[in-house]
């Protein structure tokens, strides 16, 4: 092999949490790496978007919820068999609608976690995750 490692994919990724704390985990659908594990919804970022402007449009394309306010939260860079992602993590508290299976994944609201198997850049997050959702 030779040359430089390719570019890391960019992808925007929402946590959504409700007062309780409860998050939204989707389920990867059929066709897709990973198909059936479970992860927090998000799409890759197309040229000439920013971040939160794809997340925006992914959750409209993927749940028809729109996302009013989202505060970026953390991004972690992560290697899997099929590609190289950076993942930015945005925590969105105010958005409008109810989740609908628009791509045909399940989803579920999850207070403690239950859901397997979640995707492997999935699980840290979890722990930082609870110094956080019930801010």
């Amino acid at each position: 092999m030779s040359g430089a490692p390719a570019r890391p994919i960019d992808v925007a990724v929402g946590i959504l949490v409700q007062p309780n704390g409860d998050v939204l985990l989707g389920q990867r659908p059929a066709g897709k790496p990973y198909a059936g594990y479970w992860e927090f919804p998000g799409g890759k970022v197309d040229p000439g978007e920013t971040v939160l402007e794809a997340l925006k449009r992914e959750f409209v394309e993927e749940l028809g919820l729109t996302i009013n306010r989202a505060e970026e939260w953390c991004g972690i860079e992560h290697v899997y068999p099929h590609a190289h992602v950076r993942l930015h993590f945005f925590i969105s508290r105010d958005w409008t609608g109810e989740p609908q299976s628009l791509e045909g994944q399940a989803f579920a609201w999850q207070g403690t976690v239950g859901v397997e198997p979640l995707l492997p850049a999935t699980i840290p997050l979890l722990e930082w995750l609870e110094q956080v959702r019930y801010g």
